[in-house]
């Protein structure tokens, strides 16, 4: 959904990555257990994917080098990724490639657990960010491993804002009725919710993804504004190319991938920015399932997808950045520029403007019960789009 091009592969499985000992698992004196040791592959693994997160391109290095042969199940929403994963992957499956706004929901319900960091040596070339983002990793426990991420940028026609926007109030402008989009998922909510917390700090939100019920009404009052000016809301990349190509919209939220094609198209001028709120933004994660049938494998899997090489791979076949700041040389390496095309090269203090996805809980930040649920925000962000 994320693809830009097909990479060809050199890569084989890099033996430092790959290279761990006997298996075992933790007594969990110390919180949830986990293994500590990961042996042979067991011959298979079994993953829910984005579409593409499995390709042939590392998926074959990889079953060549380890004997894991690779099955996927491709899932096309968080939702439906959580879905499958019930009852910790039902011993059907072994892992998910869960995104920020699905990851608590898994933690919390109990079909994912702790991943064991030292297993995977690339972990220590991971953006610190990275290391331990609140949606993956509760109280130092980690419940996966970092994989890709992206900032959710304000796409705009240069034609019709030749001066680019700085303000998220663009989209939210009754001057651009008709002439806007927006990611139809119930996490567009915390788009809202961030312009809000600038434009009216007097509603007090300091977390897009912790909202008590005044600043969650507010925030559905905004969107429920804003839907008189959406054109039409897009599911999936290829939906807002089309919509900015066909000139029936000239600015909204996108992933970078859809910037990069349209500029690759040539069909339309477009430009994004960061605005001054900031952003929201997706990381995604690899989660091993509770019930796992082949965790060595699992484990020889992340530690290979970890790898610089491999995250290069896959950042240029998707459109979407590495955790693995060794990544940026190979991605250099493979295409001239895409480093800092893909924000690859991004400093710490850069993360400090992305607001990354989780999921929103009941429980707030400060330990009280008063912040709207997920189902709560689908709920509202049904009845926004109806």
């Amino acid at each position: 959904m994320r693809r830009i091009r097909r990479v060809h592969v050199f890569a084989a499985a890099l033996a430092a990555a790959l290279c761990v000992p006997a298996s075992g698992v933790s007594s969990g004196a110390s919180g949830p257990s986990m293994i500590v040791k990961a042996g042979k592959g067991e011959g298979t693994l079994n993953l829910i994917a984005w579409e593409g997160y499995t390709d042939d391109s590392w998926v074959k290095p990889f079953t060549a080098a380890t004997g894991c042969v690779v099955n996927h199940k491709y899932a096309g929403s968080s939702d439906e990724m959580v879905s499958l994963m019930k009852n910790g992957g039902g011993g059907q499956y072994d892992m998910v490639s869960a995104s920020g706004d699905a990851d608590l929901r898994l933690i919390y319900s109990g079909d994912v657990k702790p991943m064991n960091t030292a297993l995977i040596p690339d972990f220590n070339n991971f953006q610190t960010y990275f290391k331990a983002p609140a949606y993956n990793t509760i109280n130092g426990i980690h419940y996966g491993i970092s994989l890709q991420w992206g900032p959710n940028v304000l796409l705009y026609s240069t034609k019709k804002f030749p001066v680019a926007p700085t303000s998220w109030s663009a989209v939210y402008d009754p001057a651009n009725k008709g002439l806007v989009t927006a990611y139809d998922y119930a996490i567009t909510i915390a788009d809202a919710a961030l312009y809000l917390s600038k434009s009216k700090p007097s509603l007090g939100i300091k977390d897009p993804y912790e909202l008590t019920k005044p600043q969650f009404d507010a925030t559905i009052a905004l969107l429920m504004q804003q839907r008189q000016l959406i054109k039409k809301y897009w599911g999936t990349a290829g939906d807002e190319i089309n919509l900015f190509e066909s000139g029936d919209v000239v600015i909204g939220a996108a992933w970078p991938y859809q910037t990069i094609q349209l500029k690759a198209d040539g069909k339309v001028a477009v430009a994004d920015t960061i605005p001054s709120e900031g952003a929201t933004g997706w990381g995604d994660t690899w989660m091993l399932a509770t019930n796992a049938l082949h965790p060595n494998c699992a484990y020889l899997w992340t530690a290979y997808v970890s790898t610089a090489k491999i995250q290069a791979l896959q950042a240029l076949f998707f459109g979407e950045t590495p955790v693995n700041t060794k990544a940026c040389a190979e991605m250099e390496a493979l295409a001239a520029g895409s480093c800092a095309q893909y924000h690859a090269d991004a400093p710490g203090t850069y993360f400090n403007t992305i607001h990354f996805w989780k999921t929103p809980i009941a429980t707030c930040d400060d330990g009280s019960k008063n912040c709207i649920d997920y189902s709560q925000w689908q709920a509202a962000w049904t009845t926004i789009t109806a």
